[in-house]
């Protein structure tokens, strides 16, 4: 008996998958329950089980483009031996053979570790990333050979979107500096009772998200997006928060982060993060949001402008936080300080509603406890 290894549906506008990559190579002894395939959608990967014991029959090889329901692969599953009839009178004990030397599973063929991607060029790249290609041996000195990789499919939506966000929107962006002082004082004041209460650190992107929740209140423009002729108001605020994983940057949903707390916010952030370096999160945990956050600074960004995510209107960037000269109360004094960038599209947004925006952010960050009291 054979059974049918398919494409698993990724949703309803996603009609279209590419084989990343078999996991067991044809001919092997695969067990129930086991990874054998990555399947990569324009949303996400996900990893095929085998649903029984068997050897795997590969149909369709990686690279390969298959629509949703598709078979790309069969697991022959062996038919259970009928038992002996013992003999009916036996002249002499049976004399035992000796038993087969088993094979562990361990022993068939896996997967090579792939190598981890490069830091991403610019915060930027704000939705899924794409298997890394497998990295060569260097070339000779002198060598002056090319490689030709075809993209994977993650890649090219990646491709499509940014440009699309080029091409489709009135992009600008616009910059502004905070000073970090009172949210790093903050954290080393109150850091170890928040672990203690509600076991997990408090981070600066809690801040930003419940920061941004606030400035996006004022500015609904922000929170909106465009379909056709027509604004769309969210009466809502589902912020996407870009998360750094071996395979590129992924950017689920914290949905309702108005309704939340620090901690709830530090939690689901911190859940997040690990299942999407997992490779673990549901595509409904990666569509929608209404508004971006992306933190090039954990790469060592001091600048940057950060591409739209369409339909979305407005994205936040986020930098590395650097001791800097500021001058305070007429004086000079060394504070921790980023820079920000908001990135918003300019057909919806006025050019002063997206500073004043981005100053509502920089105020809140500058006092953080307006946030704690819902000042």
């Amino acid at each position: 008996m054979a059974l049918e290894v398919k494409v698993p549906p990724f949703g309803e506008s996603i009609t279209e998958c590419t084989i990343a990559q078999w996991l067991k190579a044809d001919g092997d002894t695969v067990r129930q329950g086991e990874d054998i395939v990555l399947i990569d959608s324009e949303k996400a990967s996900t990893e095929i089980q085998a649903e029984a014991t068997g050897v795997l029959r590969i149909l369709t090889p990686n690279g390969s483009d298959v629509p949703v329901g598709a078979v790309i692969g069969l697991i022959e599953v062996q038919e259970s031996a009928p038992a002996a009839t013992p003999p009916a009178a036996p002249t002499a004990p049976p004399v035992s053979a000796p038993p087969a030397p088993e094979v562990s599973v361990a022993q068939t063929a896996q997967p090579a570790a792939a190598p981890a991607a490069p830091p991403a060029a610019t915060p930027a790249d704000h939705v899924a990333g794409e298997e890394p290609p497998a990295v060569s041996a260097p070339a000779p000195a002198g060598h002056r050979g090319e490689r030709r990789v075809p993209m994977t499919r993650l890649r090219r939506t990646i491709a499509e979107r940014l440009l699309r966000a080029r091409q489709e929107t009135a992009m600008l962006t616009t910059f502004a500096e905070a000073d970090m002082s009172a949210v790093m004082d903050m954290r080393r004041r109150l850091q170890e009772t928040f672990v203690q209460r509600y076991g997990v650190k408090l981070g600066v992107m809690s801040v930003f998200v419940k920061a941004a929740v606030e400035a996006l209140r004022a500015f609904p423009e922000v929170n909106a997006s465009i379909d056709g002729n027509d604004i769309i108001y969210h009466d809502y605020y589902d912020i996407a928060v870009a998360v750094s994983t071996d395979r590129g940057l992924v950017v689920p949903v914290i949905r309702d982060a108005d309704k939340k707390s620090f901690a709830d916010i530090e939690r689901e952030i911190a859940d997040l993060a690990a299942r999407a370096r997992e490779n673990r999160l549901g595509l409904d945990e990666l569509r929608g949001g209404t508004f971006t956050i992306t933190n090039g600074g954990v790469f060592g960004s001091l600048l940057s402008t950060p591409l739209l995510n369409p339909p979305q209107v407005g994205i936040l960037g986020m930098h590395a936080i650097e001791d800097r000269p500021v001058a305070v109360n007429g004086r000079v004094e060394i504070r921790p300080m980023m820079y920000l960038a908001l990135s918003y599209d300019h057909r919806l947004i006025d050019g002063k509603d997206a500073v004043r925006f981005l100053l509502a952010i920089k105020q809140y960050v500058s006092e953080p406890e307006r946030l704690i009291l819902g000042l």
